[in-house]
């Protein structure tokens, strides 16, 4: 067990959407290791419930909502408390920025990472990154702030924590390939003449992964892959014709990297998230954990498979985003998540998704001269509009 440390020298931890799957996680993670991590902030967007719970059991200085119209319901569960109320996106930027944090892991669901994540960078934070959108959305900007201020980026993703673990101590230089496996959802082996009559709770259903309902659909479509695969485009400086996807069924690879050499090196372990979430935060330590162990006398096999790049067409989108550069990767994600959302309400059906990302990538997809945080607000926002209007459920 660690060392106990006084409370200016554990590692102070901001943690952006705490009340996700990735956020209660971490707070597991945190609960281990009291005598070495300190709980500094909690956000969330609308959980009011969670959050307060979460505020009174580790006490941290401050904590901030997203959704604005939610403080006051926030400030009454914890009055009395002495800890500070935040509320909107300068609540959440408040939060990632505090004197007395080290790390933020940003756990916010989709493009709402972006904004207190390069607050973060500019403020000298170590990030976690649990939030695959703020790089697919400005991989470039967010890569341009880390170099600018000699950041440092941990992914959380099982995925991108794996390749991160095969690379220690390996020259970049001789990689040749990036592996990311997929399990493939729930929906690897159903027919695709069938995907019209897909409902909600049949894609909720992982196999193997127990996530949110957002990530967990872009399971069933494959769109997690795709954002993966423009993650680890800017993660780890590797052009899009070095990483390959490769479907693993069991989920026990969480993925690989081929080397010059003919060797390639794969990071295993059961589908815990747990495990990658603990290394970013003790990396290049690993601390001793009970998390589960794979058994290797149940371990009968591993089995890998081409993704069907016509099956699962978002997969696809993904790839013609990244190649095009630009803005389309802002409006692959923010028509995925508008379309995710609309899925997830039964407004649409499941096939309806990538047929509604790619009229938003024909229409709105642009090359400007120069990319900036406000180019991709206006993008990002241009693009929901779209494909609400595109189903008629209005704009609001």
């Amino acid at each position: 067990m660690p060392a106990s440390l006084s409370d200016d020298e554990r590692q102070g931890l901001c943690l952006l959407g705490s009340t996700g799957s990735i956020g209660t996680q971490t707070l597991e993670v945190a609960r281990l290791f009291p005598e070495r991590l300190s709980v500094r902030a909690l956000t969330a967007h609308s959980n009011v419930e969670l959050l307060a719970r979460q505020a009174l059991a580790f006490r941290p200085e401050c904590v901030a909502i997203g959704d604005a119209a939610q403080e006051g319901r926030l400030r009454e569960a914890l009055a009395g408390t002495g800890i500070r109320v935040l509320a909107g996106a300068e609540g959440l930027c408040e939060a990632a920025t505090l004197d007395g944090v080290d790390t933020v892991l940003t756990a916010v669901v989709g493009f709402a990472g972006l904004q207190p994540t390069l607050a973060a960078i500019e403020a000298g934070k170590k990030i976690a990154l649990a939030n695959k959108e703020t790089l697919v959305v400005a991989g470039a900007l967010v890569a341009e702030r880390l170099e600018a201020t000699g950041g440092t980026l941990i992914p959380v993703d099982s995925e991108h924590s794996a390749i991160f673990q095969c690379l220690v101590g390996e020259p970049r230089h001789a990689v040749e390939t990036l592996i990311l496996t997929a399990s493939g959802g729930p929906f690897r082996t159903r027919p695709a003449e069938t995907f019209d009559a897909v409902t909600r709770d049949e894609a909720l259903c992982h196999p193997n992964w127990s996530m949110g309902a957002k990530i967990t659909i872009d399971s069933a479509t494959m769109m997690n892959k795709g954002l993966e695969v423009i993650e680890a485009r800017w993660v780890f400086g590797v052009e899009r014709a070095r990483i390959r996807v490769l479907v693993h069924p069991q989920s026990i690879i969480h993925s690989m990297v081929a080397f010059t050499d003919g060797s390639v090196k794969a990071q295993l372990g059961v589908p815990d998230m747990k495990v990658p979430i603990q290394y970013a935060l003790t990396f290049p330590d690993r601390w001793p954990a009970p998390h589960p162990r794979l058994d290797w006398s149940e371990l009968r096999r591993l089995d890998f498979e081409e993704p069907d790049l016509d099956k699962f067409p978002c997969l696809r989108l993904a790839f013609e985003a990244l190649e095009r550069g630009g803005t389309a990767p802002a409006v692959l994600n923010a028509a995925n998540e508008a379309a995710v959302a609309l899925f997830l309400r039964e407004r649409i059906r499941f096939v309806d998704i990538p047929r509604l990302i790619e009229r938003a990538l024909g229409e709105l997809a642009e090359t400007p001269p120069q990319l900036s945080f406000e180019t991709l607000v206006d993008a990002d926002a241009r693009t929901r509009r779209l494909v609400k209007e595109l189903h008629g459920v209005g704009t609001h």
